[in-house]
């Protein structure tokens, strides 16, 4: 049985992705669901998620620390079934990318999961406090649970 595949996007692969995809592996049979995460720039290619993102996902019991940024590429739309992005700008970028309208199917705000069709964005911490990544962390809790009661 071919597993499912879920990427997570953000600028950076640092704040916003790390975190979505720390939380949705620890929800997930990882046996039947791959869950990655990239950024849509290469600031951060190889680098350790943000401190503040492995420290809020420490406290509330995840380990992101296996994870290394990378950046999107348009392969990704080979690998993924659903490929989840944090916000507009991500949105327009990993579309510009995609070889197909049917490719292009494949994206959606991950808030959409939440608030359908609203298209509400996940801000991005990285220039702000630790309160920042604690209001990322809990709308993406929220929004993987809604992502999970649709597939299952």
């Amino acid at each position: 049985m071919r597993k499912l595949k879920v990427l997570m996007v953000c600028l950076g692969n640092i704040c916003r992705s790390p975190l979505a995809e720390g939380i949705l592996r620890s929800k997930v049979d990882i046996d039947k669901v791959e869950v990655d995460s990239a950024g849509t720039g290469n600031y951060h290619v190889g680098g350790l998620p943000d401190e503040r993102s492995i420290n809020i996902a420490k406290e509330r019991g995840l380990d992101i620390t296996d994870q290394r940024a990378r950046q999107f590429t348009a392969q990704d739309f080979e690998e993924y079934d659903y490929i989840f992005v944090m916000d507009k700008s991500n949105h327009q970028n990993v579309l510009k990318l995609a070889p197909s309208p049917e490719h292009e199917k494949k994206v959606e705000l991950i808030l959409n999961q939440l608030y359908p069709g609203e298209d509400r964005e996940v801000p991005d911490p990285y220039t702000g406090g630790l309160d920042g990544f604690v209001d990322v962390y809990d709308m993406l809790d929220k929004s993987t649970d809604e992502f999970i009661k649709k597939l299952f």
